[in-house]
């Protein structure tokens, strides 16, 4: 089988540290070290030949039942699209419940609420993000409910509000309007 383009850039320009490769239907993937991220990722996005321009999605995978062994318990794969060239990438990243991903915030915006919410469902933190807090749980929230072992059946009870005012005042006063309580 002929490896794709993005393949072998990638092999080329990072060698060992590029610690697999496949490709399923035409998607490729990659795995790196998270010391290698913004590396690979920045070469993805600015090399001519690829343009890996969108950053389509993060996702977190918990690998604690799966049955094949895993080189860390967790996963963050993040999801690329070359608009000028039709084709994806899937960059993989393993880690444990301790380990802190660098933040690509400040390469997409977009990976602002995604790094959020995978920080609040799996409780893998990023590194440099600029407001690392829940998301989609409240703010008195214990665990982690995408997590292998979170017990499905456990209650919580809600007694504070967070209504997120912080981020929505910020985001006014840049367009001149002020919330006043």
């Amino acid at each position: 089988m002929e490896m794709s383009l993005t393949l072998r850039k990638l092999k080329e320009k990072f060698g060992d540290k590029i610690l697999s490769m496949s490709s399923w239907r035409g998607d490729d993937t990659v795995v790196v070290g998270k010391e290698s991220l913004i590396a690979v990722v920045t070469f993805l996005r600015d090399d001519a030949e690829l343009s890996y321009n969108f950053l389509v999605d993060i996702g977190g995978v918990d690998y604690m039942t799966h049955p094949k062994p895993q080189p860390q318990r967790f996963a963050v794969a993040y999801h690329f699209l070359s608009m000028a060239f039709k084709h994806r990438v899937r960059v993989k990243v393993f880690a444990s419940a301790k380990d802190e991903i660098p933040t690509l915030t400040g390469m997409w915006k977009s990976a602002d609420w995604c790094e959020r919410e995978i920080f609040d469902q799996y409780g893998l933190r990023f590194a440099g993000h600029p407001n690392l807090k829940r998301l989609l749980n409240h703010v008195e929230f214990v665990g982690h409910p995408l997590r292998k072992d979170y017990p499905i059946k456990k209650r919580q009870v809600l007694s504070a509000s967070d209504p997120m005012m912080d981020e929505m005042k910020k985001r006014l006063a840049l367009k001149g309007l002020v919330v006043e309580r």
